[in-house]
This record gives structure tokens, sequence and C-alpha cells, in this order.
């Protein structure tokens, strides 16, 4: 399972709901890997700190070298790392991913994430994608790789409208290139029971016939407690509940794709 997380929105949670949903898949004995492909290094500071600024192998690398863009080829193993909690694996960014994302561009190297995940998927049960706040190369080959696409959502109506010109584009690049790419649903995040926008916004995307998963996350100051300890909260605060709210949402992401698997093999 290749599920990428994005939205062209910044500030949305797409780290947190990456970095916490990929912890909760290990902490439930799956062998998981994150790959952050954003340049600013969130997930990978959530996970390993700011350390991973300085190591050599990172996904900089990945597509350098194994993408046999630069130098010899190297196996997509070497530039993943073990983090500190069981079955959890990282890829991390890095800043060189900016100064070589033209020259991908220019050699039409738009597959070559996916066909590097060909390999990675053998050896993990699942790899979740965390992707820059912009449609750019990184992005969209991400969203080319991967098996599933779910979208962080917070409730505001700049949110919103941002919602539906990404939805347009995610279906313009299924026809063109990913036609198996699965939109598993939208997660409200920093969810207000008591303020009045979200539900009319929630509403909306109902009425829009959209899929909205039925877990919404509460806005918590935990979630920040969470990213400023390194600590992903099924280990931090495993009864909270935000903590549950994410387990639920991940017991309903695996749920779902197994049954996709179990359809496609019928």
């Amino acid at each position: 399972m290749k599920r990428v997380i994005f939205n062209q929105k910044g500030g949305v949670g797409k780290t947190s709901i990456s970095c916490n949903l990929a912890a909760i898949s290990a902490w439930k004995g799956y062998k998981t890997l994150l790959i952050d492909l954003d340049i600013q290094g969130n997930s990978s500071e959530y996970l390993i700190g700011e350390q991973f600024r300085d190591l050599e192998d990172n996904a900089a690398s990945f597509f350098k070298h194994k993408m046999s863009l630069f130098g010899k080829k190297r196996d997509a193993g070497d530039v993943v790392y073990r983090t500190e909690f069981d079955n959890l694996f990282l890829m991390p960014s890095n800043p060189e991913l900016a100064l070589i994302e033209r020259e991908l561009e220019t050699r039409h190297k738009i597959y070559r994430l996916r066909d590097g995940l060909q390999e990675l998927q053998k050896e993990y049960d699942h790899i979740y994608i965390d992707t820059p706040p912009a449609l750019n190369f990184y992005s969209r080959s991400a969203l080319i790789a991967a098996d599933s696409l779910v979208i962080p959502f917070d409730c505001d109506s700049f949110s919103q409208g941002a919602l539906l010109g990404l939805l347009d584009t995610v279906d313009e690049l299924r026809d063109d290139h990913n036609p198996d790419l699965v939109l598993e649903g939208i997660v409200v995040n920093q969810f207000q029971s008591q303020a009045s926008l979200p539900q009319q916004l929630i509403e909306s995307l109902h009425a829009d016939n959209l899929p909205v998963f039925e877990q919404y996350l509460n806005s918590s100051v935990k979630m920040k407690e969470s990213r400023s300890r390194q600590i992903p909260l099924i280990y931090m605060a495993p009864t909270h509940k935000l903590t549950q709210q994410l387990v639920s949402l991940h017991d309903s992401l695996d749920t779902a794709a197994a049954a996709r698997q179990s359809a496609r093999s019928a």
C-alpha cells in the first residue's frame, strides 16, 4: 500500500497526519516507511530530529543516484533510516531537493518515484508519502506513484476553495498518469465542535458528495507537544482523544484498502 498525503494549501496538517498515521501503522506491527518529499523536512524533524539535515543519504539521493540522474545506481534502501520506533522507517528530506528539481523536470523523470517504490514495496507493508504544499515535481511524482490519496482539510473558507481546485487537479492527473489512484477521503483537521463555520463547511462538502471521513481530528495542544518532543501521539499519549481519533482513521483506511485489494483479487 502506497498512500500520499497531499494538499496544495499549507498549514492543513499534512505532516502531523502523515507521521502519526505512519507511527500507528508501525505500532500495529506493520513494517512502515515514511517518505518525506517536503523540502522543509518537517516530517523528518518530527521523527528523527534536526540531525536529518546532516544525513548524506536522503530523498535527494534517491532521485540523484537510484534514479540514475547523477552518478552510480544505488538501492532505494540505502537512503532509508530506522527510527527509534519499532517498525517505523524514514526516507528523510534534504534541502538539495530544491536544487535538483529543475533538472529532474527537464529530464522528464516524473515516473521515477513510481518505479523506485515498486522495489521498496517488496520490503514494506505500508508506505506513506508526505508532500510539499504545492503542486510541484515532487507532489506530482507522489500522486503518480501512489495507490491512494488522503487530503487534509482545515475548516476555513480559503481551504475549501483550495480543496475544490485540488480535486480538479487530481482528476486531470489521474486521467493522464495514474488511472488507479483512489481518493480515499478528506480528513477534517483542527476541528472545533463549538464553532459554527466548521459545521457549515463540512455540510457543504457532504452536499457536494465528497468523501469526508467520519473521524474529525480535534484541535489540540497535544499535537504541538508531540511535534516539539518528536514523539508521535501513539507513543506519547496513547489514550488521548486525538490519538484515538487518529487510530480510528488509520483503521478505516486499513479496512478500506483491504477491501479494495480483495475486490481486485476476486
